[in-house]
């Protein structure tokens, strides 16, 4: 009998040494091989863009975004303003222009009666005079260009006024 035990005893620690191995093998095993992955880059901070009094170039794509959120420029310049449609898409699905609104305006309600001026190039009659410069809506691979003087010091707002956009395509339009 004693020797029953002592072999029960020893069986019972060899299966318990074994099965230890066992799973720290299975999680040895199991464990994914690291690999190296690059590490992801945040895109810096936009910089004090310095004002300019020449050529703006403004490029928006399917991603609906604008890829300047502050421009600057000088008070009474002549600025002529560029819009790139950099995306594929048409402009019936995706179009882009750029708004320029003066000191005051309500953007929410600029929005909203923009909904409904796909035929003046969502540009609301009722707002014409809270517009210091607009585009023309353009699709996936055009250009479009607007010229006009720059206003007052201060700061403005500019949007994409194509339906649903201006919640990601905005800035600020800073005259120093």
């Amino acid at each position: 009998m004693k020797k029953s035990i002592l072999v029960l005893a020893s069986v019972t620690l060899i299966m318990t040494a074994c099965s230890s191995n066992k799973t720290e093998n299975t999680e040895a095993t199991e464990t994914p091989a690291v690999t190296e992955t690059p590490a992801v880059t945040e895109t810096p901070a936009a910089t004090e863009a310095p004002a300019t009094d020449g050529a703006i170039t403004l490029s928006a794509g399917d991603d609906m975004k604008f890829d300047k959120t502050e421009i600057k420029v000088k008070e009474g310049s002549t600025v002529k303003l560029t819009l790139k449609h950099t995306g594929k898409l048409p402009k019936t699905a995706m179009g882009h222009n750029f708004v320029l609104l003066a000191t005051g305006t309500d953007f929410n309600k600029f929005v909203t009666a923009a909904l409904d001026a796909s035929g003046t190039d969502h540009i609301p009659a009722s707002f014409q005079k809270s517009v210091i410069a607009h585009t023309k809506t353009i699709g996936g691979g055009e250009t479009t260009s607007v010229e006009f003087k720059a206003p007052a010091k201060g700061t403005y707002e500019y949007l994409c006024s194509f339906p649903g956009h201006s919640g990601m395509m905005k800035g600020k339009f800073i005259v120093e």
